[in-house]
């Protein structure tokens, strides 16, 4: 070690630390780094926490798992999303199981689920043509967590029913003080991980009575293998199937309603998009013509960087490692933050600006350093449902554009940063249809 010095930054109050500023000002980060640079300490929840924001401190965290760093959740998220999920899991475990889910998001799985997703989002479109008026948030909220419970599960309009209620009430506590109480939001979403549980398993046990386990992903859990021959437990696959519902609801939501906010703020670039849609009309939806829709492609690039629907990732230090001239101690805590990383005006220019041409073959920001556009993470702990996000969004945003207009009402569009961005009075629109 060339270095003793840990990080600048200031502990804040004993115990609390900086943790109740850290959830109520959604510039916590950026205040301190102005102060003190591109690495500062602070103390979150009882632990010294290190801010960490840049391409090579990103890839230094996300490389290095495993050997000075391990996962790292809140205590909430660890008690709500379960002892045996794949978020929680390290390791040679992590890497095994990892193996196993990933078969639920292969190509051809993708390519089974294109019909149910285009089918759900028709009905939906439909549906906000007839109300002409609405607050999108809410039914972008359900629209996706139709979709993932019909692709993931088999469940239809899940959205309207017991286990669409629960899961509500659970996401809402994910990132609270973990006090279990009844009245406390995490104390109600506790009650609601029992809920939700009790629902899968149910699923769960009639899917293993089938001859026929089905082609969505729990069907392809319950066949998965290892090399060894290993299946899932009852146990884990309720923890994975909940894990996989958060995690193609919640960060979906927030990137939908980041496009369609955009796109509504910048019209030259929703026209430029819907002309290039104009080429595939008629054609159907596949994997093949959505590759082709380049332009489409760098505007959903350019959501995920200017509002990364996760804006960081926790890790624990499990060896004292240095980094940017700074030591960063064994049992501390490190964030990396994604949406500053997006932000860094030494890779992206006029990083404020929403650009989609950045994204261009010529131009190719994010190519000019590794690691500088992460809205899915990386390394071992990549997003695995990275394929299946960018796939109902591109399918997504394609019908949007080519079948319905949509403009911006009075209301405040400030973002509420936690658990994932969101405008705060929740997207309220005119919605039409362009066809008569």
């Amino acid at each position: 070690m060339t270095s003793q010095i840990t990080p600048p930054g200031q502990q804040g109050l004993p115990l609390l630390g900086e943790t109740l500023a850290f959830f109520s000002d959604p510039d916590f980060a950026r205040k301190r780094h102005q102060q003190y640079g591109p690495i500062f300490k602070t103390q979150l929840l009882g632990s010294p926490t290190v801010f960490l924001k840049g391409p090579e401190a990103t890839y230094f965290v996300l490389i290095h798992e495993n050997k000075y760093f391990v996962v790292s959740w809140p205590p909430s998220v660890k008690k709500l999303l379960g002892p045996l999920s794949l978020a929680l899991q390290s390791g040679e475990v992590h890497v095994q199981r990892r193996k196993l889910m990933a078969q639920a998001f292969q190509p051809r799985a993708l390519a089974n689920y294109l019909p149910a997703m285009e089918a759900i989002s028709n009905e939906y479109l439909q549906r906000w043509t007839a109300l002409e008026t609405l607050t999108w948030y809410p039914e972008l909220r359900n629209y996706t967590f139709d979709v993932a419970c019909k692709l993931l599960i088999g469940l239809d309009q899940a959205s309207q029913t017991e286990l669409g209620h629960w899961f509500e009430i659970w996401t809402q506590g994910l990132f609270s003080i973990p006090v279990n109480l009844p009245w406390t939001q995490f104390g109600k979403a506790y009650r609601g991980r029992q809920q939700l549980l009790d629902g899968l398993e149910a699923l769960i046990r009639e899917r293993q009575q089938q001859a026929d386990p089905g082609n969505d992903a729990l069907g392809v859990l319950l066949q998965a293998q290892d090399e060894e021959g290993n299946q899932l437990s009852l146990e884990e696959l309720k923890d994975q199937v909940l894990l996989l519902l958060f995690a193609g609801h919640e960060t979906l939501t927030s990137a939908l309603a980041s496009f369609c906010l955009l796109l509504a703020q910048h019209p030259d670039v929703k026209a430029r998009a819907r002309a290039e849609q104009a080429k595939f009309a008629g054609m159907p939806l596949t994997l093949e013509t959505l590759k082709e829709m380049t332009y489409l492609e760098q505007i959903l690039k350019e959501v995920l960087r200017c509002v990364a629907p996760v804006g960081g990732g926790f890790r624990e230090v499990i060896e004292t490692c240095e980094l940017g001239g700074f030591t960063i101690p064994k049992g501390w805590k490190v964030l990396y933050e994604i949406n500053l990383t997006h932000q860094d005006s030494e890779i992206f220019a006029n990083p404020e600006q929403f650009d989609p041409d950045r994204f261009s073959a010529e131009r190719s920001e994010d190519k000019v350093k590794p690691f500088s556009h992460v809205p899915f993470g990386g390394g071992l702990r990549e997003c695995l449902g990275k394929e299946f996000a960018r796939l109902e969004m591109k399918l997504f945003a394609a019908k949007l554009l080519q079948g319905y207009d949509w403009t911006l009402l009075p209301q405040d569009l400030t973002m509420v940063v936690v658990p994932t961005p969101k405008p705060k009075d929740g997207l309220k629109v005119r919605f039409e249809s362009l066809t008569v």
